[in-house]
């Protein structure tokens, strides 16, 4: 780990070599295809450890002590070689933050690129999570992208995390859309804060009336025009 200087290193869309730190598991088998998809030349490397999560959730969001696992993830994926690094997790958030000035090589928010098309579609903001740790940074996150003429309306999917861990798949994807039903005649557009909520927008009969922006194709689509 190093000062952030005018040496950083930037990410190649054809030959880069991109680190994916995971705390959902199956999330490797949603960022997996997408990176074979939008950057074909590039190699990845996967690291999932759901005990970030796990005691992020337990102790009510992301303390000095996971916080810290955190950064020896990405000092191990930096040390391996790769040339950016991507958190998955919208949880981790304001610790990529910290992270990303002080290495020389990116260090990247999952839900960067989302948040910047949904402020680019509106100034009445939509943020669903399944989980109350996922809430705050991610409206902070809107917060810092926008100005003050944002307007956010926020809502928590009680019990639709709990159901996909639990392998209840329909009960998940349920309570998001009504989650979705709630928050969409308030706002311009919806983003859906955790990654793991992308599976929703696949489902049989998903309409809404506004747009509604999932972190994991938007993140890669930006990783493939860096450069």
């Amino acid at each position: 780990m190093t000062s952030a200087s005018a040496d950083r290193r930037r990410f190649d869309p054809t030959k880069g070599r991109l680190g994916l730190i995971h705390t959902v598991g199956n999330l490797r088998n949603v960022f997996g295809p997408l990176v074979e998809e939008l950057l074909p030349n590039a190699a990845v490397k996967h690291v999932v450890d759901e005990s970030l999560l796990k005691d992020a959730i337990a102790r009510g969001g992301l303390t000095p002590e996971v916080e810290a696992r955190l950064v020896r993830h990405v000092a191990e994926l930096a040390r391996s070689g790769v040339d950016a690094i991507m958190v998955t997790c919208s949880s981790m958030g304001q610790g990529v933050d910290r992270l990303a000035g002080k290495m020389d090589l990116p260090v990247l928010r999952v839900d960067a690129a989302m948040v910047d098309e949904a402020l680019r579609i509106g100034r009445r903001i939509g943020v669903l999570a399944t989980l109350r740790t996922t809430m705050t940074p991610t409206v902070e996150l809107v917060r810092a992208h926008g100005d003050g003429s944002v307007k956010i309306e926020a809502h928590v999917c009680e019990g639709a995390f709990e159901a996909l861990k639990a392998g209840d798949l329909e009960r998940h994807d349920q309570l998001v859309r009504s989650g979705l039903r709630r928050v969409e005649p308030l706002v311009d557009v919806v983003i859906l804060a955790q990654a793991s909520m992308a599976r929703v927008l696949a489902g049989p009969g998903m309409t809404s009336q506004v747009p509604v922006l999932s972190s994991p194709r938007l993140a890669i689509e930006a990783l493939s025009s860096a450069g």
